[in-house]
């Protein structure tokens, strides 16, 4: 029986952004390969920190920018074990406005998941053009 499809290789094939590895660990090795930063944009992968409840951490792709607090995403193995999702909605719910932080759709309770999940910032694919922030101090670990 094949094991249920992750979010890692999911991300790769659906960005062209090549980092392999657990997702909580492509921020940093993103680092002088990719450009990353805090802004979304389609095509970039958020990368999620890990956490409690989500100790690998976690990577989506940007499907589209709905507006400055929310995004769709296009990810794997979120709602349930392997299961595909495109056009999650996730939201911005940092104090600052800087999608350190979101709450993301979750299927079974058909809404916004309660918990709040931790954000490194968005890795932009090779060959973006869209404007960027980069990530503060750009020294590892946030980008806020």
């Amino acid at each position: 029986m094949a094991a249920p499809l992750q979010c890692v290789p999911y991300a790769r094939e659906h960005s062209g952004i090549e980092i392999h590895g657990n997702a909580w660990t492509w921020w940093n090795q993103a680092k002088g390969i990719y450009r990353r930063g805090s802004v979304p944009q389609v095509g970039a992968v958020v990368a999620m920190a890990p956490s409690s409840a989500m100790p690998l951490g976690h990577v989506a792709v940007v499907q589209k920018v709905v507006d400055g607090r929310h995004i769709l995403l296009d990810h794997a193995n979120w709602s349930s074990p392997g299961m595909i999702e495109h056009g999650a909605l996730a939201e911005d719910v940092s104090t600052a406005g800087d999608w350190s932080e979101v709450r993301v759709w979750y299927a079974p309770s058909r809404a916004l998941g309660s918990r709040v999940n931790p954000v490194f910032g968005f890795i932009y694919p090779q060959g973006s053009d869209a404007r960027t922030e980069i990530a503060a101090a750009d020294s590892g670990d946030s980008a806020s």
